[in-house]
């Protein structure tokens, strides 16, 4: 398959949009056809079984479905019968004979939630969008093969973002993370069903982490080998110059996005949080892609010139032939200067559009975050929490504990000395970009993270404070001032209109508002840096009115901004709502059942407040 020119980006508009092949099919047994590898012998490592029942080698599973439309075509008939709200959203979920991933404990949700949620077309924009990622985009799930063509127990997973082809790291863990809630509590027993949420989970890691160490500073993959599936032909390999240079037969388009990197390691945390599972990251090559992420991104911490002043060589650089400017970088490469203060260069936004100053706060955030919460990970491994583990691998853990807590102790302080600014409107807020010298970028963009998504990855709750002597702020505060400023005119991306107000960016441009956005707002009126609810997830006295009327008018926009279509878009013109980007759009879709989680999750807490005070829940609402 090849992508026009034009079609090689993220959020390419959806219009214009190659056909994706047809979805793949695992409605019953038959889909599977391969041999499920032996457990693994007692020192860890399984003996292959390349054969599959018929003797063969298995290469991809599930198999598709010749009769199966592409999801896009099939949505386009709006087949289904209408919601029974005013605005008749089509059902668009593919029957199950041509979904892509069932997973049975997000179906049974789905159906408990038509008992909660009130509103029909509240319910039915849930119905289509929470699960259209397994139903639609995990395009192959198989095991690794060895140098010699065997198979392995090393699951493997390539979910795309939707209407392109290629498989991103953040996407791709974000698309995922959405049904976290739905992993289930693992011991040390090696592989559960080889089609479950956990399987399906591990092979992702596992596909990053061979991604990882082909390619730490790309962001965009092509399918494994094993899978069978051809590489995307992307027309930007011959118009883009990143130095290293990458292999295309791996690599879809290599931009380095630090978030990218950040998302690796949330996957992971979450996958070990929620299922106990610590044997798996010392199995495969966990602790080695840790080390290759944290490797490249302390080599983009240095400044632009040295204490002398020559110019220091970049670890990555980047040019572009392009009529667009976000998407090349200045000075032959670099970027615009940079001055070392502990954070981490990043030459691309979680948009895909350059940054203007490198120190790119929100990813930075997301990265010192998760690095907090993956050390914990190694110091268990090294100090053998897990037996048995190669050794060498458990000695690579050891040495990996302080120099992920440094990085993100340095981040953090640079954060702190250059990321918080004064504005003139709003007090102290988190600058978008800084560039050490002084310099900053006053903006959110839609894309996660953002300043906006910031308590999403509980940036305020690090298990490793600053030193007694360090300078005290209130982040809180500083999250609420910047949420104002974030969600005002005083944003140079918000885009405001009738059809939709909410964050956009200078990928689409002014005026496109992003449902994701606004979906992010109403997600982080549940936690406390919002000043909305208490760190338990409570009401705060006097805030119940404010919360609900706030979530309510996120979740009017969005369903009055699907232009009849009843999936959430890309971006939507703020002033036409018939005017939007992508249609099948993985990311925005989870984070709308995300949101209905949340809000059902806040009801149980506070379910004695609402009854007390007469009023009625999110859930019992009606937008009609």
């Amino acid at each position: 398959m090849t992508i026009p020119e034009s079609q090689t980006d993220r959020h390419a508009n959806h219009g214009s949009a190659p056909a994706s092949p047809p979805p793949p099919s695992n409605d019953d047994d038959s889909s599977y056809d391969f041999k499920r590898p032996t457990k693994p012998d007692e020192a860890g490592y399984p003996p292959a079984d390349p054969a599959g029942a018929d003797g063969e080698a298995q290469h991809a599973i599930p198999k598709p479905k010749p009769d199966c439309p592409p999801f896009e075509k099939h949505m386009r008939t709006k087949p289904g019968p209408p919601s029974a709200g005013h605005r008749q959203f089509p059902l668009v979920r593919p029957p199950p004979e041509c979904r892509t991933y069932p997973v049975p404990a997000v179906d049974a949700y789905i159906e408990k939630m038509e008992t909660k949620i009130k509103d029909p077309d509240l319910y039915r924009l849930f119905q289509n969008s929470f699960p259209n990622t397994l139903d639609t985009m995990v395009k192959w799930h198989g095991f690794a093969q060895d140098a010699d063509g065997n198979a392995t127990t090393e699951e493997l997973s390539y979910i795309i973002t939707g209407d392109i082809d290629a498989m991103w790291l953040r996407d791709s863990a974000s698309q995922l993370y959405s049904y976290l809630p739905f992993l289930s509590a693992s011991s040390t027993e090696f592989n559960d069903d080889i089609k479950s949420l956990n399987s399906l989970w591990r092979g992702l890691i596992n596909s990053h982490a061979r991604y990882i160490i082909i390619s730490p500073y790309c962001h965009s993959f092509q399918p494994p080998p094993e899978s069978g599936i051809p590489p995307t032909t992307n027309g930007a390999y011959k118009l883009n110059n990143p130095r290293p240079a990458y292999d295309p037969s791996k690599v879809f388009d290599c931009k380095w996005e630090l978030d990218s990197l950040a998302s690796f390691l949330q996957v992971s945390v979450g996958y070990w949080t929620h299922t106990h599972d610590l044997a798996f990251f010392a199995r495969y090559n966990w602790i080695e892609a840790v080390k290759a992420a944290v490797d490249a991104a302390a080599a983009m911490r240095i400044g632009t010139y040295d204490e002398e002043g020559r110019v220091l060589p970049s670890a990555w650089t980047f040019t572009g032939w392009t009529n667009r400017g976000s998407e090349t970088l200045t000075n032959d490469g670099i970027g615009n200067p940079v001055r070392t203060n502990g954070m981490v260069r990043t030459a691309f936004r979680p948009s895909d559009d350059a940054t203007i100053f490198q120190l790119l706060v929100p990813a930075n955030m997301m990265w010192a975050k998760y690095l907090e919460e993956a050390s914990v990970m190694m110091e268990e491994l090294a100090e053998g929490a897990v037996h048995p583990i190669d050794k060498e691998k458990q000695a690579m853990a050891k040495d990996l504990i302080q120099s992920m807590r440094d990085l993100a102790f340095g981040i953090r302080k640079g954060i702190d000395a250059d990321g918080i600014v004064t504005h003139k409107e709003f007090g102290e807020i988190f600058a978008y970009e800084c560039d050490g010298y002084g310099g900053v970028n006053l903006m959110d963009d839609a894309n996660v993270p953002s300043l906006l998504s910031m308590p999403l990855f509980k940036y305020t709750e690090s298990r490793y404070p600053l030193p007694a002597d360090a300078t005290k702020r209130d982040y809180n505060k500083i999250y609420q001032n910047t949420r104002r400023f974030a969600m005002s005119a005083a944003n140079p991306y918000w885009a405001q209109g009738p059809a939709i107000s909410a964050v956009g960016g200078p990928h689409l441009g002014p005026g496109k508002a992003w449902p994701m956005a606004a979906l992010v707002a109403g997600m982080t009126a549940f936690d406390a840096p919002s000043g909305l609810v208490d760190s338990r997830g409570k009401n705060i006295q006097g805030s119940e009115t404010e919360l609900v009327s706030f979530v309510s008018e996120q979740l009017g926009m969005v369903l009055n901004s699907t232009s009849g279509w009843g999936i959430v878009h890309e971006s939507v013109n703020s002033w036409q709502e018939q005017s939007f980007t992508r249609a099948w759009f993985g990311w925005a879709n989870g984070l709308l059942g995300e949101l209905i989680g949340r809000m059902e999750a806040w009801e149980e807490r506070n379910l004695k407040v609402i009854v007390a005070g007469g009023g009625e829940g999110l859930l019992e609402k009606s937008w009609q």
